[in-house]
């Protein structure tokens, strides 16, 4: 019935307006799946969700109000590209903010000043196997880890889902994850013809990517069903053979977007994992202290911060007990 709502509410501002396009805010505009409907149902030419369309988004939409209205500045629309250049809005985080931060932990780590060797060492980490934390630059704005604050891995591993799941997010091995893909693969990999920047559009994975059920598929228990290997990237396929896509854009994120390609460059495969730094019941992280915590409380392989390196294997224990655990409520 919400999307039904959603699908008639499009229509008839289109029938009244006469306009190409829709933007939409408000806390239904983070159903991806509604929204990928809408999309494939091509009453607007493009489509456009704010980033943080809950009630928090409500932040932005005062600052613009004062920016506008309160001081009579000019509304100056961008043509041809996304103005809020990926929604990165949070704090960033120096080296030396790195460096103190692992001083004060005793931690081990490898420092690479260069960006593509960088992206080449966690490409190779990521293609054996290894669980990366990964964070850089400013923090997302928004409900979605976009490439700043994200855990990371392979999608191509039918274990890996049930492996970040439960020794790393502490929750139910059968919840899925997001694809992260170079906005130029998307349409090697997903059915859908536009970016999904905010990872707020579900589209089927490609025909071509899937792969059949098993004959006996309806008489196998639920975990059976659910854990069905059903496309070259079981990690990120739902039930339905959809995704909640993420595409990456080299102007907005560009470390990110050079990650994926030195992935693609040793697996065949534009695509990753993406999933929010934290565990269940946390907020995502937002500093270095954070990302470290998280980082030794989960059976995370490394932590890639800005240019460090730092392998669990090599770390000294975190003196802590478990009180950290009943900070925040579990779902």
């Amino acid at each position: 019935m919400c999307e039904e709502t959603l699908f008639r509410l499009a229509a008839t501002a289109k029938r009244l307006t006469g306009a190409k396009n829709i933007v939409m805010a408000g806390g239904v505009a983070l159903n991806c799946v509604a929204n990928g409907k809408l999309h494939r149902r091509q009453i607007f030419d493009g489509m456009w969700v704010q980033p943080a369309a809950g009630d928090a988004g409500g932040a932005l939409g005062a600052a613009m109000a004062a920016w506008h209205i309160g001081l009579g500045q000019s509304r100056q629309p961008t043509v041809g590209f996304d103005a809020m250049g990926g929604a990165f809005l949070g704090p960033s985080f120096s080296g030396q903010d790195v460096k103190t931060m692992c001083a004060a932990h005793q931690a081990v780590f490898d420092e690479c000043l260069d960006d593509w060797l960088l992206c080449r060492r966690t490409a190779k980490l990521l293609a054996q196997g290894n669980v990366i934390g990964w964070f850089q630059g400013r923090m997302e704005y928004g409900p979605r880890a976009l490439g700043a604050r994200s855990i990371l891995g392979d999608p191509r591993d039918p274990q890996m889902q049930r492996k970040i799941n439960q020794k790393i997010k502490f929750r139910e091995g059968f919840r899925p994850f997001a694809p992260s893909v170079l906005e130029d693969d998307v349409q090697q990999w997903f059915d859908l013809n536009v970016a999904s920047p905010y990872m707020l559009m579900v589209a089927p994975v490609a025909k071509h990517k899937q792969l059949p059920l098993p004959p006996d598929y309806t008489c196998m228990e639920v975990f059976e069903r659910v854990n069905t290997i059903r496309s070259d990237i079981p990690a990120v396929t739902h039930v339905d053979y959809s995704a909640r896509i993420h595409t990456v854009n080299r102007k907005t994120n560009p470390i990110y977007w050079q990650l994926l390609s030195e992935f693609r460059k040793l697996t065949g495969c534009g695509v990753l994992i993406n999933t929010s730094f934290n565990v269940r019941g946390e907020p995502i992280v937002c500093t270095p202290e954070d990302a470290y915590a998280c980082f030794m409380r989960t059976e995370m392989d490394c932590l890639i911060i800005n240019r460090l390196i730092l392998k669990k294997a090599d770390q000294p224990p975190l003196l802590e007990g478990e009180a950290w655990k009943n900070r925040f409520a579990w779902d």
